[in-house]
């Protein structure tokens, strides 16, 4: 029901509840059962257990577990053992990321008052908010947090701050008038007030309308429990890959069963040579690697001030082609600053950081700092409104200031504190007589003050129309004239340039009252005042972001602006940060709520703009981009965005300001606030995914290389090149290593030149299927020679030649790692340019001598040891799959060169 269009009495009888004298006990008892309790609730929630065993579904992991039975086949207890382990420990990896990532509710739920002051019986009484039902009357002042939505029935000066409902960083003054607007969102409900709002100034009475999940939290928990999980791209892309190799497993097994029966051989040992195939056609380390590459990623992240909740989602930023991000505390610094001031016709501007309370002043016209002492009106009016204010500054630990109290008397009490004014040494000139607090149907805040010579004045700070309105004189040139309709005209049209700008006016206004007056209301204070002038202030944005929504657009990426801020200040604020051009749209929420999603769609990629949005809009801004074939990041600190957050294909939260809530939604939180750390995550996700294909196509190349040799020696009527023991080596040990090692490759410079690329991008795109299969053919017919070679010199010694084809299978590959590094050539890239890279190498070649040299393992790996002579052709031919298509791209270049 619309409550906010009710007056008292209607609300009072819907809700067949009594305003004096609050509901009896027995009418709170049928109430909770028939409503139930004043709590958010959970969604089912899976075991611990089911969740652990979830983690094996995955097709890579079944292609894993596929490899255990064929070793089990083979007797190969020990290969089996180590695919194993390395499933159960991708499976505890997966579990631990998952537990934390479902905490959203559970934080929601903080959020909510553990006590309120509820109206019961005709007594106020202290109970749990859980207890709280509709038609319970309750009472907050300010520091409380509601306790439910309420209808507000008597307001004091009352303030609320909403920012974590709606993304507004000023709290919202509350009146108890009606309002007949017909659609209106929950920013625009001035008399009501909503669970988990903190009220800031004043106090307040109200009937409590919604409960549980029927509040605005509750519909936000609703949305976020029903929100999509999306799957990572890199998911996609491994189960893809996995089915390929699954597919190629089973036809080589066929094939080589059939080629081998046809031949004249029994079925038992080409089953046996199929097997072998089947192993060698499977990357047994590859999700393991994966999961080391996207931890390092990880671990790098964290240093640049990113913490990663769920790891696949690491490099999803790098394919991000969209960045929703909330405006109050991500791109702005969620910190009120006066920025302009004006009086008596002059225009002045002050610098400065945030509260920090350093800062100059400059006439508007100039870029030299001005000698505040010899601005009379400028200096009066600074003092006037840290005086007429009851905000602290404090600095913590961090060198970091806050303000306790009213963000916009913080905003003035460091202005003041930026021209040299001590609050405390201006208490010892001037002694406060009386006050008249804000209140929101005066607009207006008052004190009468006395100085030490007994001259008493009365100061006036409030919304610059009506104190317009009360005063008959200006200070003018630093002398007081009488206001007349051309002085009001140019005041106006002061106070028209500054909301231009999108700055929140406030005007200060004094006179002097005779000595020893006691003024009795606030009428009779506020009335012939002298008007000094106007503090503009707005919540700047960051200094980086601008540059960070530059480099975004240079990589392809657009910024898109999603706030609950009122039009004007979004449109200010993302023009000032580039985002919003002349050729960009803005969309408002009322224009949202009457579109559908089939007509977003149409115009959500000229939008650059979404200002006064609710949270069911920021889901339906992210599912209308998505559907555009948008890969989304979305970005923000309330509870408004936990929902989109979660939708959105990667949910990034901030760490400073960030409610727990968005940050158990997100699967990245950024540590500083800071939206120019989301550039360097993308960085960082492009690199990792650059570097997992580098990886992929170098295990891949070399199992296609181990594929071939088997396959080209059945053919061929050969005996078989390589043992699988042998195999699983090279696929576990040998490859893992420069694999990982792949894993921490520098970006090439030009990672954030490049469009995202496309979610839809196959795992072989950009040539990389050609790269595996040709570098891979070239591995298995160098590696065949070298055994043809070595079984030709000694028939009699099988256990040789295999070591030999073994030897230069390792070697070819460990060549070919190099060769990885670039989409290019091996040339391209400096070798020593990846230290991590050339140790790894140097510890599978002592790894691989162990195998042969070391005598407990030959049994185990049927090796001997290779004669000295045999090393120069192993060598050789290890060298030709790089060198030779490395001298071809070289070739190529060069002919493109002279062209």
């Amino acid at each position: 029901m619309k409550f906010h269009e009710m007056n008292e009495r209607d609300v009072e009888k819907v809700l067949n509840t009594d305003l004096k004298e609050g509901l009896s006990s027995t009418d709170v008892q049928k109430r909770i059962k028939q409503h139930g309790y004043n709590e958010l609730a959970e969604g089912e929630k899976q075991s611990a257990l089911l969740l652990f065993f979830s983690q094996f579904k995955d097709f890579m992991v079944l292609v894993l577990l596929g490899a255990v039975l064929i070793s089990g086949l083979l007797g190969e207890y020990i290969d089996a053992i180590a695919i194993v382990a390395i499933v159960i420990i991708n499976g505890f990896l997966g579990f631990f990321q998952e537990r934390k990532a479902e905490k959203s509710l559970d934080a929601l739920k903080e959020l909510s008052a553990p006590q309120v002051s509820t109206l019961r019986d005709g007594q106020w009484v202290k109970i749990p908010s859980k207890e709280l039902v509709v038609g319970d009357v309750l009472k907050f002042a300010s520091g409380d947090r509601i306790g439910a939505d309420v209808r507000i029935i008597d307001s004091k000066s009352l303030e609320i701050e909403e920012s974590a409902l709606t993304g507004e960083s000023l709290p919202v003054a509350k009146t108890t008038a009606r309002i007949d607007k017909g659609d209106v969102g929950i920013g625009d409900m001035e008399n009501m007030a909503f669970m988990g709002t903190m009220v800031t100034r004043g106090a307040g009475i109200g009937v409590v309308v919604a409960t549980g999940m029927k509040t605005a939290m509750g519909q936000i928990a609703d949305l976020l429990q029903n929100a999509e999980t999306v799957i990572t791209p890199l998911q996609r892309k491994l189960q893809e890959l996995g089915k390929i190799l699954i597919i190629v497993a089973i036809l080589l097994t066929i094939l080589v069963v059939f080629v081998g029966v046809i031949q004249g051989n029994d079925l038992y040992t080409m089953f046996l040579a199929g097997v072998s195939l089947a192993v060698a056609a499977i990357p047994e380390g590859l999700p393991a690697i994966v999961t080391v590459a996207l931890s390092l990623g990880v671990q790098r992240m964290i240093k640049n001030n990113a913490i990663v909740r769920k790891l696949p989602a690491v490099e999803t930023l790098g394919c991000a082609s969209v960045i929703c991000s909330d405006k109050t505390g991500t791109m702005t610094q969620n910190k009120m600053t006066v920025t302009h001031l004006w009086s008596g016709g002059n225009t002045w501007t002050v610098d400065g950081v945030g509260y920090d309370p350093h800062g100059r002043f400059y006439r508007a016209d100039s870029k030299q700092p001005i000698d505040i002492k010899k601005e009379k009106s400028l200096q009066q009016m600074l003092m006037f409104g840290m005086m007429c204010n009851h905000a602290s500054l404090k600095e913590k630990e961090s060198n970091e200031f806050i303000v306790d109290g009213d963000p916009t008397e913080g905003a003035l009490l460091v202005a003041a504190m930026k021209a040299g004014y001590n609050r405390d040494l201006l208490l010892n000139q001037y002694e406060i007589v009386q006050e008249f607090p804000f209140d929101s149907t005066r607009k207006m805040m008052s004190i009468v003050i006395k100085d030490v010579n007994g001259r008493q004045f009365v100061v006036t700070k409030g919304a610059p129309d009506v104190l317009v309105g009360i005063s008959e004189s200006v200070l003018w040139d630093g002398k007081r004239a009488t206001f007349s309709t051309d002085m009001k005209n140019n005041v106006q049209s002061a106070i028209n340039n500054l909301a231009s700008q999108a700055l929140r006016t406030i005007a200060i206004g004094f006179k002097e009252i005779p000595a020893k007056t006691l003024i009795f209301s606030e009428k009779e204070a506020e009335k012939d005042l002298t008007f000094i002038g106007l503090q503009g202030m707005i919540d700047p944005p960051r200094p980086e972001v601008k540059l960070a929504v530059k480099e975004c657009k240079e990589a392809g990426i657009k910024t898109v602006m999603i706030t609950g801020d009122h039009v004007i200040t979004a449109k200010a604020i993302a023009t000032q940060l580039g985002i919003l051009t002349p050729k960009k749209k803005v969309l408002d929420g009322n224009t949202l709520t009457n579109m559908t999603t089939e007509e977003l769609e149409e115009v959500v990629d000229d939008v650059a703009v979404f200002a006064r949005v609710s949270p069911e809009h920021k889901l339906k801004i992210v599912k209308a981009l998505q559907n555009r074939g948008h890969v989304v990041a979305m970005t923000g600190d309330g509870v408004n965005d936990a929902p989109a957050i979660k939708t959105a294909d990667i949910g990034v939260a901030m760490g400073i300001t960030g409610t727990d809530v968005a940050k158990e939604a997100s699967a990245l939180v950024l540590l500083d606030d800071n939206f120019a750390t989301i550039k360097a995550a993308i960085k960082e996700g492009r690199n990792i995914y650059e570097n997992i294909r580098k990886f992929i196509r170098y295990l891949l190349a070399s199992n296609v290389g181990e594929i071939l040799v088997m396959l080209f020696a059945m053919l061929l009527a050969l005996p078989l090149p390589l043992v699988p023991i042998q195999i699983l080596w090279v696929n576990l040990v040998t490859d893992g290593l420069p694999a990982m090692a792949l894993g921490l490759d520098q970006p090439e410079g030009d990672v954030m030149r490049r469009n995202p690329r496309s979610p839809k991008e196959g795992i072989f795109a950009r040539g990389l299927g050609w790269k595996v299969v040709s570098r891979g053919f070239l591995i298995g017919i160098s590696t065949l020679i070298a055994f043809i070679i070595a079984n030709n010199e000694n028939p009699e010694h099988l256990a040789y030649a295999q070591t030999v084809a073994f030897a230069t299978l390792v070697m070819a590959q460990l060549i070919h790692v190099f060769d990885c590094r670039s989409e290019k050539s091996i040339f391209v890239r400096n070798p020593f340019g990846n230290m991590y890279l050339v140790w790894a190498v140097i510890s599978s070649v002592l790894l691989m001598f162990v195998v042969i040299y070391y005598p407990p393992l030959q049994p185990i790996f049927h090796t001997v040891p290779i004669l000295a002579k045999d090393w120069i052709m192993i060598l050789g031919l290890a060298a030709v799959p790089t060198f030779l298509l490395a001298g071809t791209f070289l070739a190529r270049k060069r002919k493109e060169t002279v062209v």
